[in-house]
Parts: C-alpha cells; structure tokens; sequence
C-alpha cells in the first residue's frame, strides 16, 4: 500500500501544488497547541482559547479555498463530472467535498468512481489522489480544531455556571454588617 502513495500518489501529481509546511506557519497554531495542556482557572482563559480555535478554524478554512480548491477547479479537473466543492454546514464550518455537477450526489464514492473510471485519464490519478489527500487532512483539520472549541465554549459555560451557584450561595450566607448612623 505505500508503494502506491509514493509512486503514483501526491508527489507524482502534476497539475497539484500541494500545501506545505509554509502555508501553515501563517496559521496561528501556537496559542492552539499550548491551550490545551495548562490549568484553565476560569471561564475567561477558556474563552479566549475557544476563539483561538475559531480563529484558527477559519484560516484553515480560508487556506483550503484559497490553495486548494482553485486548483481543483482549474484545468484538466474542471473538465471531469466530478468536482471538489465547498460545503458550508450551519455549525460555523465549511468542508471540502466532491460532487457531481447537478449536485444531487456527494462523497467521496464519487471520487473513488472518478478514479475508477476509464475516462479519467491515468496520468491524472496522481493529481487526483494529491487533492483527495488534501481535502482529507485539511477536513480533519478543520473539525478537529471547531470540536475543540466547542468543547471549551462548552466547559467555559459550565465553569461559568458553577461560580454562580457558589457566588449566590456566599452572598446568601454573608453575614450583615449593620451601617453607621452619621449623626
């Protein structure tokens, strides 16, 4: 199986300009991957990691239609019945996906039928296989990242919940001070 990935896989790819290392170094990244291992001490500090996920949610994003879809929309592959797409989802996500042209039918069977086809010429599987690597990672990529925030935002809400259940039940059972006269 490795054998294929390196003889006619991405790195035989012509027409497909993979993502590297310096498309993601201008992601935000490091604020995302100290987030997690530290001591959250409050609401406050899981918020502003929530949104660093976000952020760094919507670059990839950004990079996947910036980099990788107009390749995918371009020459030879605007010529087959089988696209890669953008799909947004109500979540706050968007995803790449293959398609047909009419738009009835997604998923990646279309693109293992695409490769399978005799039509699609063979020298274009390689290309083929970069951008479903691609679209793959980046996908991953993506919902990894929007998961993690969700689950701070969510964790962030139950802190936030339980201080205010121990703020009431101090300010309940603090005792009274009786106020000075100024007379």
């Amino acid at each position: 199986m490795t054998g294929i990935a390196s003889n006619t896989g991405a790195d035989a790819a012509r027409h497909v300009s993979p993502l590297e290392q310096t498309d993601f170094l201008r992601l935000e990244h490091a604020a995302y991957l100290k987030g997690l291992l530290k001591p959250f001490k409050g609401k406050g500090q899981l918020d502003t990691w929530a949104s660093q996920c976000l952020r760094l949610r919507d670059d990839l994003i950004a990079l996947a239609l910036r980099r990788v879809l107009p390749q995918a929309r371009g020459y030879p592959f605007n010529r087959f019945a089988v696209q890669l797409a953008q799909q947004a989802t109500g979540a706050g996500t968007t995803f790449l996906r293959w398609r047909n042209a009419d738009r009835l039918r997604m998923g990646v069977a279309l693109w293992e039928q695409l490769i399978a086809s005799p039509s699609t010429p063979a020298s274009l599987v390689p290309d083929l296989l970069a951008l479903e690597l691609q679209r793959i990672a980046l996908n991953m990529q993506v919902s990894l990242t929007h998961s993690i925030a969700r689950q701070a935002l969510d964790c962030a809400a139950k802190m936030a919940r339980a201080e205010e259940i121990c703020h009431r039940r101090v300010d309940r059972h603090a005792p009274t001070v009786p106020k000075e006269s100024t007379s």
